[in-house]
């Protein structure tokens, strides 16, 4: 037996220490790049965030061989603290992502893969997903829970602010702000919808159309009944202190300020692979999906963000875990008939 040094020793030592107090998905993406054998699924899951985390559970409590890819960019990763959850109120995304992450692979029939997926291609059997890293991997279902991918006004400060104090959900962020001097970054129907809804959180409204105001004259009336302004001057800049906004700039030089907007950019979906592969968007830009989460393309299913129109942890959470058990219904009545 070969004998080694006392260093050498208290080296291995430290190695195996280090490795054991790594945090939980830590460990078991490092234990996923050791199976380099393992390169077929059941189900591969592009989107590893609530909605696809959701959908892995479920699928990996039915024995489902499951493979979660993930690039690590949720939509929410500004956004300090998510609301209107059961049992997580209040708390920040981050945590409760990583909380779900850490129970979803305590299965040992659930993977996770920190990467890109960047393409995805139909095969006999299934699908292959091809990664930014060069991995291939193939599966007989996909489930697409890659979210949107908002875009942002050229509107400098803007983008710092959003999801801290410029917000797209009253439901998700309403209370915390309630009562407070507030902004809508919308014109036409959309300024008028918005309007109607954040009057239940505050009668402190004032929409900003940045130019010329689209509403219809018996909108501006309404709104301006029930004593809402409408500014229609042209906005360059936000002044904000790590994202907490304070002050509106216009093209004028005046300045208008206040302690919160609510704004809702226009989106576009964050992978393009479902879209190559033949599944149809909505009007909307969304996958277009049945009451089973299925799209338009045999064997692939959305869930979450890029699927529906209701933007929230909850309900992607919800989504997710229906989506599993409805793909997984699909494949025991498969394999039933065969």
């Amino acid at each position: 037996m070969k004998k080694i040094s006392r260093r050498e020793l208290i080296k291995q030592g430290g190695l195996v220490l280090s490795v054991l107090t790594l945090p939980f998905p830590l460990t078991a993406f490092l234990n996923f790049n050791e199976m380099t054998d393992n390169k077929n699924f059941d189900v591969i899951i592009i989107g590893g965030s609530y909605a696809g985390l959701s959908a892995a559970m479920t699928l990996g409590r039915a024995l489902r061989n499951v493979l979660i890819i993930d690039s690590g960019l949720p939509c929410n990763r500004q956004t300090p603290h998510s609301h209107n959850f059961i049992t997580q109120d209040g708390e920040k995304p981050s945590v409760i992502a990583e909380k779900a992450k850490g129970q979803v692979l305590k299965y040992d029939t659930v993977k996770f893969l920190t990467d890109l997926a960047v393409k995805g291609t139909k095969t006999d059997k299934g699908f292959e997903i091809s990664t930014q890293s060069g991995k291939l991997f193939s599966a007989r279902k996909l489930i697409f829970a890659t979210g949107l991918k908002d875009i942002m006004p050229n509107i400098k400060g803007v983008s710092e602010c959003w999801g801290i104090t410029v917000l797209h959900c009253p439901y998700c962020h309403g209370y915390e702000v309630k009562n407070q001097k507030t902004g809508i970054f919308a014109n036409g129907y959309g300024a008028f919808h918005l309007a109607r809804l954040i009057r239940n959180w505050t009668k402190d409204l004032t929409i900003f159309t940045n130019g010329k105001s689209e509403l219809t004259q018996e909108q501006t009336d309404e709104i301006k009944r029930h004593n809402i302004s409408i500014v229609e001057r042209e906005i360059t800049s936000l002044k904000h202190k790590d994202g907490v906004v304070e002050e509106i700039f216009f093209s004028d030089n005046t300045t208008f300020q206040l302690k919160v907007i609510y704004s809702r950019p226009p989106f576009e979906q964050h992978c393009k692979i479902p879209e190559l592969l033949g599944c149809e968007l909505t009007e909307q830009g969304l996958l277009k999906v049945d009451a089973f989460q299925k799209t338009t393309v045999d064997n692939i299913f959305a869930c979450g963000d890029s699927a529906n129109p209701l933007r929230s942890v909850p309900y992607a959470v919800s989504t997710g875990s229906n989506t599993g058990v409805f793909l997984n219904n699909a494949m025991i009545e498969e394999d039933f008939l065969k």
